[in-house]
């Protein structure tokens, strides 16, 4: 009787390519023999049914015939219910299953299974990005600021530029990898003998190396060291926004090889509390006491804001909670024209001890409804 692939797999006639992937991913994972749990005639079903439906040929003739799939596909190079071996070379104990970075799949999958990684040849790296916090006055951000750091992160070494080798020594193809980045590793099965290229750790992928390691990095092209790096933080930036810096973070491996590239670094900046003032967005705002003879006569008054000390009209007959907004006297919008304002809220002080003389003058007052 002819298998339901479909079912096997636990997807639907028409699932797409991914869709059938995903699912064989999945099961593989769970019933795979060296697993625990692993179920070895449930995973060459899962296999099986895999090998037909991932490839558009096989999938049609499957669709197309039905229960006379094996029949009709049956022919040269085919067996085990529909698998196509030619191509794969036998083992001694099986057939050995060869995946590189087109293996249409396989290479990804059985990677996850066993721990292994796909192909990566002439792949390119990249430093470690850095994360540093930056903290400056609110006054600072009014405008543009410029911050010295220094960091300790990994730079390109000074002695070697950055090339890995010892002064007068030659950069020559890797002897593991014979200069191609990738050494074959194999693993043996219950399926048989599984090879996949790997990265080469001897020389990191990039099929050369120093013939002589420097004596300063070790080979490694980069140092751990102190770094003056001088950051330029905008107007208007808010608290808790970072900044990025493009190829300022570590150096990679061997970064005169150009095969590798730094990383970048991210600058969090805050912004300190302030003594007077409270931020709204780009607004500042501030509370101003007055008395109750202020309130209620208006005055003129000068404070201060991030820009200088200004002249401030209080209307006669103010309340408290009031608001009188001064344009322009908050901070810059960020990549953006104009400024914020600053927002001036009103407060009546009501004094707690008064002389003899203030209080006959307010008895008054009261008598006369105020």
């Amino acid at each position: 009787m002819s298998k339901d692939y479909y079912n096997i797999l636990g997807v639907e006639k028409g699932s797409s390519d991914d869709e059938i992937k995903k699912a064989y991913r999945k099961l593989a994972h769970k019933y795979h023999p060296d697993k625990s749990g692993g179920d070895e005639t449930k995973f060459k079903e899962i296999n099986e049914a895999y090998q037909v439906l991932s490839d558009k040929q096989k999938r049609t003739q499957y669709d197309q015939f039905g229960s006379s799939f094996d029949q009709a596909g049956a022919g040269a190079g085919q067996g085990f219910g529909g698998f196509d071996f030619s191509g794969f070379s036998g083992g001694q104990n099986g057939f050995n299953f060869e995946f590189g970075g087109d293996s249409g799949g396989f290479g990804d999958i059985f990677g996850d299974i066993f721990g292994s990684g796909g192909s990566q040849k002439g792949r390119q790296e990249r430093g470690n990005d850095v994360s540093v916090d930056v903290e400056i006055a609110l006054e600072e951000a009014v405008v543009d600021t410029e911050k010295d750091l220094n960091i300790f992160l990994s730079s390109i070494c000074s002695k070697c530029n950055g090339s890995g080798a010892e002064i007068g020594s030659k950069i020559i193809n890797c002897k593991t990898c014979s200069g191609t980045g990738q050494i074959k590793k194999e693993r043996r099965t219950i399926l048989g003998i599984f090879a996949q290229m790997e990265v080469c750790q001897d020389c990191n992928g990039q099929g050369k190396k120093p013939e002589k390691n420097c004596t300063k990095c070790g080979g490694d092209g980069k140092i751990k060291e102190n770094r003056n790096i001088k950051i330029k933080i905008p107007s208007g930036i808010a608290d808790g926004q970072t900044i990025r810096l493009s190829g300022q973070g570590e150096a990679g491996f061997r970064p005169a090889s150009g095969k590798s590239v730094p990383g970048d670094l991210y600058i969090t900046v805050h912004i300190k509390p302030h003594a007077i003032y409270k931020r709204n967005g780009d607004d500042i705002i501030y509370n101003l006491e007055i008395n109750y003879s202020q309130a209620v006569l208006g005055d003129k008054l000068k404070i201060s804001t991030l820009y200088g000390d200004v002249n401030l009209k209080v209307p006669s007959g103010i309340q408290s909670g009031k608001v009188i907004k001064l344009n322009d006297k908050g901070l810059p919008h960020l990549q953006g024209r104009g400024r914020g304002d600053m927002l001036v809220v009103v407060k009546i002080k009501t004094p707690q001890k008064i002389s003899k003389s203030q209080k006959k003058l307010l008895e008054g007052l009261r008598k006369e409804g105020l």
